[in-house]
């Protein structure tokens, strides 16, 4: 599938980027019985796909084990957004240009994917945009220790993505994973891989 003919199906699937979505997080009822944050702090992230001739792809970062938030693992580029962004959107491609030197002419956003709260205190907003096929990532040492892609069309198999049974805050709860090469996709990026193949999902049902 070409760059126009993915980006036209992906942007039925997000909500537009002029008006990112108010709805409560998705996930509300996942953490039920949680002591949460009465105020969790503003994110974004880049759900970055890219078209290739071999099939289409997302880009996914492994941060560093220094770092204090989801230290080593796999995620998107992204982090809080700043009083100084103009949007979600600004604060996910400031990120995304700080940690793997994105630029903003390798990129088209087409729209958010539904808020998102991690239980460490964040309201994500992921962005889905389309990332130009000649960008080669510069990793920023102090926050990524890996970049790499995973296909799409693996992302949106439905068996390829687990359900894991933990014990917290005094429940069972299920994670979702994805287990891609030796990488562990787990958490919160796998639940926004998950949304963003249950709304590609909701697309094809509505044009069948």
């Amino acid at each position: 599938m070409g760059p126009e003919r993915l980006a036209g199906c992906l942007r039925q699937a997000v909500y537009p980027p002029e008006t990112p979505p108010a709805s409560p997080p998705w996930n509300l009822g996942d953490l039920e019985g949680l002591a949460l944050d009465a105020d969790p702090r503003p994110a974004a992230v880049l759900v970055g796909v890219i078209a290739r001739p071999a099939g289409s792809s997302v880009l996914l970062t492994r941060r560093t084990e220094q770092l204090r938030h989801h230290a080593g693992q796999v995620s998107f580029p992204g982090g809080r957004i700043e009083s100084s962004d103009a949007s979600p959107v600004a604060a996910a491609l400031r990120e995304a240009n700080e940690e793997i030197g994105l630029q903003s002419g390798q990129v088209r956003v087409l729209g958010y994917l539904d808020p998102y709260l991690t239980i460490t205190g964040f309201q994500v907003l992921p962005v889905l945009a389309l990332i130009r096929a000649d960008f080669v990532a510069r990793a920023n040492p102090d926050e990524v220790a890996d970049v790499f892609e995973v296909p799409l069309e693996y992302l949106l198999d439905p068996a390829c993505l687990e359900r894991i049974e933990i014990n917290f805050g005094g429940r069972a709860r299920h994670v979702l994973q994805y287990r891609y090469a030796a990488h562990r996709i787990w958490g919160a990026t796998a639940s926004i891989l998950y949304n963003l193949r249950e709304r590609l999902a909701g697309v094809e049902q509505g044009g069948t």
